[in-house]
């Protein structure tokens, strides 16, 4: 049956959303605050990374936050600041940060991001969005001290038990993998199993897509009210219309918070700034990379090189600290000592807000108050990864099929 499904965010994960309802025959409207042509779909390093299976809530993460707390060019930076949602965040935060836990997430993040290649991988073979750059290259993880370097084996070894391929390679591999650059650094752990994509080059395809198959998509548009009818919104209020629905998804990244207060309900979110530097020339690079101690990261996209990173939690706030574009800078010169960053793209640097949860595990599902709302948001890092298999998992809980995995850790009132 046809349901009228209102989606709240023009993001990824709400384009994904709308993707796969209006593949169902559903009338869908996505509504964004913004005109979708900026923020973390269009900043982020592109990457679909099933290698990262490590949640961002890992031991030893809040100590680092705290000893950074008072360098605002370091790669973990918490401005210090008195909001009683981030302290209770924080200590949700702090809780989730045990070995059992990320025990238990490390199976679930690998099989969703699975799901979400070959759901990438159908994207492309469907033509829908025509050509798009999307290449299964593999990842590096660029390591210069030897204890980077073990601590990552650890992890390929934890990512080998769930299936994905990873092996070490040592300097004289990386000048076969990468003979057109210099590379600084003692070795890398080569994830085989990830790709990578042009976000800014896939996104508007989305929106053009949508929009010619019916999807209407309203932007500069800010939520201000939703009429609820027992345990239904019945009624989305925005700042410039009224929108009926039968079911709505709530997929307003780092902004999803304030959405959920409005029902009534508590959704840990925080807005964690990361920043985008982008060369427009040659550089020679073939193979994405993370540049592990500078906690950096880059991509060769489709006619350009991006270099990007750092987790900032300052509030939702579009500053652009120089200090931070400075350091991602540092890093590329550091592993890649023949690229100097010029002054014009540092100036051009831009940020975006990734919603980052307590577990850093996503919210996918729906709340127990409500039975026409479903969550998708909560992403952190892995927004972009996540894309399609966000959207394929709420077509399939809006139409109560069976689910392409199990997604009890991803439950949006869930405790921390």
């Amino acid at each position: 049956m046809q349901k009228n499904i209102v989606i709240i965010g023009g993001g990824i994960i709400g384009l994904s959303s709308a993707y796969y309802l209006q593949k169902e025959g559903h009338q869908v409207t996505v509504i964004d605050k913004s005109d979708i042509s900026e923020g973390a779909s269009f900043v982020n390093a592109g990457y679909i990374t099933p290698s990262h299976i490590i949640p961002l809530a890992s031991p030893g993460m809040i100590a680092k936050g705290i000893k950074w707390m008072f360098n605002s060019s370091s790669p973990f930076y918490m401005k210090p600041r008195w909001d009683a949602d981030f302290f209770k965040w924080s200590w949700y935060f702090h809780k989730s940060s045990t070995p059992e836990k990320v025990a238990k997430a490390i199976p679930v993040i690998s099989e969703i991001n699975v799901l979400s290649r070959t759901l990438y991988k159908d994207l492309i073979a469907s033509r829908d969005l025509g050509q798009f750059h999307w290449e299964h290259k593999g990842l590096l993880m660029l390591y210069k001290t030897d204890k980077a370097g073990e601590s990552e084996m650890a992890v390929a070894e934890k990512a080998k038990k769930e299936g994905l391929e990873a092996r070490h390679v040592d300097k004289n591999d990386l000048k076969v993998l990468e003979p057109n650059v210099t590379i600084d650094a003692k070795g890398a752990i080569f994830y085989e199993c990830d790709a990578h994509s042009t976000p800014t080059e896939i996104m508007p395809k989305l929106v053009a897509f949508l929009k010619k198959n019916g999807v209407a998509i309203k932007t500069n548009e800010t939520v201000e009210n939703m009429v609820i009818d027992g345990n239904k919104v019945k009624i989305i209020q925005t700042n410039k219309a009224f929108y009926n629905a039968d079911e709505m998804v709530i997929a307003a990244g780092s902004w999803s918070e304030g959405l959920a207060k409005k029902l009534g309900l508590k959704l840990p979110v925080q807005a964690g700034k990361g920043y985008r530097i982008d060369l427009h020339r040659p550089t020679g690079i073939e193979l994405p990379a993370i540049l592990m101690e500078a906690k950096a990261a880059m991509t060769p996209m489709n006619g350009f090189t991006r270099f990007a990173g750092t987790m900032e939690f300052s509030g939702i706030n579009k500053t652009i600290r120089k200090e931070r574009v400075e350091a991602i800078a540092r890093a590329a010169k550091a592993y890649y000592p023949e690229i100097e960053i010029t002054p014009d793209e540092k100036n051009n640097a831009q940020s975006g807000l990734r919603p980052v949860s307590p577990d850093g595990l996503p919210y996918i599902g729906c709340s127990s108050k409500y039975k026409n709302i479903t969550f998708a948001t909560g992403h952190a890092m892995m927004g972009w990864s996540l894309g399609p298999a966000t959207g394929k998992l709420v077509s399939e809980i809006i139409d109560g099929k069976k689910l392409s995995m199990n997604i009890d850790a991803f439950h949006p009132d869930r405790k921390f």
